[in-house]
């Protein structure tokens, strides 16, 4: 068994690092959490021009602005201490699509990299390089290089050179392009004009902005069609004013040209500003020191393991002991010298609370003569990683950081091992729940956004270790996402009716010949009656230190059910993994209740894993999908040690762009937010969104609850070690 200390791992993890981060910690700023002044485009900026400013590492928020010219939603994310991101999601008024509504709905995304932070002792500014709506149709598209410095402590200028839209010089749309492809080749081209902004923080509250912006507001098509954006802006000099609500809320109104007025409101959140930092949980129990030698002869010299009556009560000491901290002890091997638990952690989001909690309370229970410790993770029966640590070191230092405790103590596969005893009622063991359900839809050109409301019931059944059964029931109560189906070929915006795509087996398959496998994901919307999204039954097994295995049958989600396999090599001191999973699945009915179409598919992929230090993970998965394309998705992702994640991903699969359809190739973002973080009290909830702009074919795999590597990660070297500040808590 190969072993290694945790704090000989964060040596080993931290050059990757540096070649992550980068370099730059913004501008100063009054607030930490917002910039001075956030634009319309979401970034910190002036009113429409950008600036050289970052937000506080790890910022999400979102803001959203209304004007004559447009309204525009923005989702930005500080990825990086230096590069900021914005997902948008704009109506753009005066410009006709094919629905000649007067308006067009466009996504896109930015992104902003400080190249150098502000010298606050020198004469540097602080340098940022930009591309905006990069992504998208282009609409807004400009590339952009800007210098901001502080000229007083309350006054900020910036000086730019942009290109396109912040040249005044609109990029020509490709009537036939599908969009969602990088448009390198218009990059800093079509010539350069200079923009600038300068922001007055007159008070904590209340900023002042005035810019010198190009844009004329304007939309060219190769068509040759010019749509101008609202009435051409009668002068290049923007006003605006800003009020901050707090330390995440921004109120602001704008005028730009003089003549055109505008409001904004934006939310921005981090995830290391907690509402409660401390969290609202009970304290844990404090280490009890064990008594002298000869005060307890009997403890000390080991004499009690030959009692048969002792093991089974000190097992049901320790294990009730856990249950009121929100842990199960599902077993325990126990001799003179050493014990070992294997812990279930129901409550925590970092693990390494759990691993503290049950230290803590192992010293309370052992008799004195047990001096070394394994505690052993378990997730859904299988044994993750154990932590092995002296007793002694607990005692002496308890009242220390936590890198202390890391340092001595050591991270293992969690091996067989000779003599556990289960722990009694703990198979089988029933779970449910009844709780309200709200599903949001975003990003869609003719429906904006849309909601439904309801109930779901979900309960669990874990027969044995590794072996669970799961269900959820819904009903929906209200709201607008009703059944339709995909779009009539030619005639955007117009859909076939939910009878008329029934009935014409034909409509299954795209005019360019691919599978309709989520682009008709609207027809399982809508039902009045009770549906069935998940019905499971799932084995979970450990065949060696490093191996972990799933199958799971039954309805995997709404749209599909069939057979699912994987398996996961995984060892707990390794950044690397490496994993494989193939699925044999048909589509079911549009009820969701037990009947299935005629589609059917088998889909796999091999998978490769790889954890940076400070939270960062990046996947690769190189396979065949759900229309049977053939390709590969890679996925970067983010989490933070009090459970937040961000990631965003893109599949690119041998579809081409026109068979794809509109964006070209899927995308999107990631969100999970942990509900203790919200509410101080410890929970292992969460929140979880995809935020994608649309719902293609191409690129689309099978969704499968309780896939092996986040399952497994959480207690390996990184993850574990990203939350072992939380080990005494």
């Amino acid at each position: 068994m190969r072993r290694s200390r945790l704090t000989r791992q964060l040596m080993a993890t931290t050059l990757p690092l540096a070649l992550i981060v980068g370099s730059g910690v913004g501008v100063a700023t009054a607030d930490p959490m917002l910039g001075r002044n956030m634009s319309t485009y979401g970034l910190p900026g002036g009113i429409d021009t950008p600036t050289a400013e970052t937000l506080p590492d790890g910022s999400l928020g979102a803001t959203l602005s209304l004007s004559d010219y447009a309204r525009r939603g923005n989702i930005f994310f500080q990825a990086l201490p230096g590069l900021t991101t914005v997902l948008r999601y704009g109506r753009v008024d005066g410009i006709d699509d094919f629905r000649a509504e007067g308006f067009i709905s466009d996504r896109s995304l930015d992104l902003r990299y400080q190249i150098v932070d502000e010298d606050e002792d020198g004469w540097r500014p602080a340098v940022a390089v930009g591309l905006q709506d990069f992504l998208g149709t282009g609409v807004y598209s400009g590339e952009y290089i800007v210098a901001t410095r502080n000229v007083t402590p309350t006054v900020r200028a910036s000086v730019g050179l942009g290109w396109g839209t912040l040249a005044g010089k609109p990029r020509v749309i490709d009537v036939t392009d599908q969009g969602g492809t990088p448009n390198v080749d218009d990059w800093f081209s079509g010539g350069a004009k200079p923009f600038a902004s300068v922001s007055w923080q007159v008070n904590d509250k209340l900023n002042l902005t005035a810019e010198y912006s190009n844009d004329i507001y304007q939309a060219r098509y190769s068509n040759g069609n010019v749509f101008q954006q609202g009435d051409e802006p009668s002068s290049k000099l923007n006003l605006g004013a800003s009020y901050r609500f707090g330390r995440n809320y921004e109120a602001g109104i704008y005028t730009i040209g003089g003549s055109t007025f505008g409001a904004q409101l934006t939310i921005a959140l981090n995830p290391r500003d907690a509402t409660y930092p401390s969290g609202l949980e009970s304290a844990p129990a404090p280490v009890r020191p064990r008594p002298a030698p000869a005060q307890d002869p009997e403890g000390w010299s080991g004499s009690w393991s030959q009692d048969p009556t002792a093991q089974p009560a000190i097992q049901k000491a320790l294990g009730d002991g856990m249950a009121d901290e929100g842990m199960i002890l599902e077993s325990m091997a126990l001799s003179p010298a050493r014990a070992e638990v294997r812990l279930r952690n129901q409550r925590y989001i970092a693990q390494a609370e759990a691993v503290g909690r049950t230290a803590r309370l192992m010293t309370r229970a052992l008799p004195p003569s047990v001096e070394t410790f394994v505690i052993t993770s378990v997730t859904d029966g299988m044994p993750t990683s154990s932590v092995t640590v002296r007793r002694s070191d607990i005692e002496r230092l308890e009242n220390t950081e936590a890198g202390q405790i890391a340092a001595a103590s050591t991270l293992s596969d969690a091996a067989p091992v000779a003599g556990l005893v289960p722990s009694q009622d703990v198979y089988p063991r029933f779970r449910w729940s009844v709780k309200p359900y709200l599903d949001i839809g975003i990003f869609s050109a003719e429906d904006g956004i849309t909601h439904e409301v309801g109930a779901e019931a979900r309960a669990s059944y874990e027969i044995m270790p590794g072996l669970i059964a799961t269900g959820a029931l819904r009903q929906r109560a209200f709201g607008d996402i009703g059944q339709r189906g995909p779009g009539i070929p030619g005639q955007r915006g117009e859909y076939y009716s939910p009878e008329e795509y029934e009935a014409d087996p034909s409509l299954e398959t795209t005019p360019q010949g691919v599978p309709r496998v989520r682009s008709d994901t609207r027809m399982y919307t809508g039902n009045s009656s009770p549906v069935i999204p998940e019905l499971t039954l799932a084995w979970y097994a450990k065949p060696s230190d490093a191996v972990y295995t799933r199958v799971t049958v039954g309805l995997l989600e709404r749209a599909y059910g069939g057979v699912s396999a994987e398996a996961l090599w995984k060892p707990a001191n390794s950044q690397l993994a490496f994993g494989a999973e193939i699925n044999r699945v048909r589509k079911r009915d549009f009820d969701q209740l037990f009947d299935f179409r005629d589609y059917e598919v088998t889909t796999g992929h091999v998978s490769a894993y790889y954890e940076f230090t400070q939270g960062f993970t990046a996947q690769l998965d190189v396979g065949q999908y759900l229309a049977g394309d053939v390709g590969a998705t890679v996925t970067l992702a983010r989490e933070f040690a009090n459970g937040w994640r961000v990631g965003a991903y893109a599949t690119k699969t041998d579809l081409s762009a026109e068979e794809f359809g509109e964006g070209s190739f899927d995308k999107g973002v990631t969100l999970s937010i942990p509900l203790g973080w919200a509410t101080g009290q410890a929970s292992r909830d969460r929140v979880s969104t995809n935020i994608r702009s649309l719902s293609r074919d191409g690129g689309s795999r099978v969704t499968v609850n309780g896939r092996l590597y986040d399952r497994v990660r959480e207690s390996h070297t990184v993850d574990l070690y990203e939350g072992w500040g939380r080990f005494w808590r």
